[in-house]
């Protein structure tokens, strides 16, 4: 089986990683647009060999692993030229967009709008792991858009990858991811600027940081060549969660200057609900 990974990064070369182990009969090339990528993504064993985009023509699976805003023009593209029988998906954290975009190609049929929720803050092909995958929600979108045949090979790569499975409308992901994923790397990343603001001195930052500071602002090292277009193709829904945090930190800060520690407590109290809601779950950055 000749599989394609376009954008050898975290994802894309962490899913060839553990492809090449778990499918002996694989033949894995790779297309980065970051030649330096590509370059290490060879050394480290992480592709077989380089493609080009053409190559997709070729391939028997296109795993499309680029920024979001990229994928809306590259995956029809590469629709262009598939055979009859080849599966194409995407691992974006959008998809909607990418739904419409494709919704009137003739080759629609052999493309699945695919999220995998599973991450870390690091990017680039030597950020890489093996087991990334294994435990995680995968959210397929209209596979019923998806010919048979098609979906089928891509159930079995997922459950090679140990991913659980989840449909959902691609407009109720984005809806949903922006609270549970675009939102926490805003504040992320909106922590960190604040405190690097205003303390001058990065020495203080790291001497008096405690673990409480380094997990909230971890998602703040994420790549914002990745991030920023996410943001773009999911805006109305970020900007809703947005506008809903900071109704809370407002009244948080309300509650602060009125002295009503008593209400303080009450709303964090009530927020502890969340031990429950995620007891036995493990988190990882999506």
């Amino acid at each position: 089986m000749k599989v394609l990974v376009i954008g050898l990064g975290l994802i894309g070369g962490s899913m060839a990683i553990d492809l090449k182990t778990t499918r002996k009969d694989i033949v894995l090339m790779g297309y980065d647009a970051n030649e330096d990528h590509l370059n290490t993504a060879l050394s480290l064993g992480l592709i077989d060999g380089k493609a080009s985009l053409e190559d997709a023509a070729s391939s028997d699976v296109v795993i499309v692993s680029i920024p979001v805003n990229v994928s809306l023009k590259v995956i029809p593209n590469v629709l262009d030229i598939v055979k009859d029988d080849t599966l194409v998906f995407d691992v974006g954290s959008t998809k909607a967009n990418i739904c419409k975009v494709v919704s009137e190609h003739p080759n629609r049929r052999n493309f699945l709008a695919a999220h995998p929720i599973a991450g870390t803050e690091y990017s680039g092909p030597k950020a890489a792991i093996s087991g990334l995958y294994k435990g995680k929600t995968n959210i397929v979108c209209e596979v019923e858009k998806t010919a048979f045949k098609v979906q089928e090979r891509a159930m079995e790569i997922f459950n090679d990858l140990g991913m659980r499975i989840r449909y959902m409308d691609p407009e109720a992901h984005d809806r949903h991811i922006a609270y549970v994923s675009h939102l926490s790397h805003i504040s992320s990343f909106m922590l960190g600027k604040t405190v690097i603001e205003k303390e001058r001195n990065e020495r203080d930052i790291f001497d008096m940081a405690g673990s409480g500071f380094e997990s909230t602002v971890r998602l703040a090292k994420s790549s914002p060549a990745m991030w920023s277009p996410i943001f773009e193709q999911n805006k109305e829904n970020v900007i809703e969660t947005l506008e809903e945090y900071i109704v809370n930190l407002q009244r948080f800060k309300d509650l602060m200057e009125a002295n009503d520690f008593q209400a303080i407590y009450k709303e964090m109290e009530d927020t502890n609900r969340i031990k429950e809601i995620l007891k036995g779950i493990t988190i990882k950055s999506s």
